[in-house]
């Protein structure tokens, strides 16, 4: 079954948009490691600086994998964590006849 994260982070003032640029630069790398199906970073319009990480692996090696990578101890552990208020985060598995994500394009 495949591996959701959902995870939050608080930026702390003044650092949104470095945050957010560090979060579109993730994506990018993300999106290109072989068990990652979908990574989705947002920041709430009700509250600026929340941004909300949807991530989609093949399982749970997989997402492993993205948490040992260079560019997520880089940009995450060095660059992003920092500059946060706060970080959560929320391991789910998703229910057998969930929807596929075969026809997802990024935004």
């Amino acid at each position: 079954m495949p591996y959701v994260i959902i995870a939050t982070w608080r930026a702390k003032p003044g650092s949104e948009s470095t945050v957010a640029a560090t979060l579109d630069e993730l994506a990018a790398a993300s999106r290109l490691e072989p068990g990652c199906r979908f990574y989705q970073a947002q920041e709430s319009l009700e509250t600026p600086g929340v941004f909300v990480v949807y991530e989609i692996y093949d399982d749970q090696a997989a997402a492993e994998v993205h948490t040992a990578s260079d560019h997520f101890r880089r940009l995450v552990l060095e660059q992003a964590v920092p500059l946060l208020e706060s970080r959560e985060r929320q391991v789910l598995e998703t229910l057998p006849g969930g929807l596929s994500l075969r026809d997802a394009r990024p935004v």
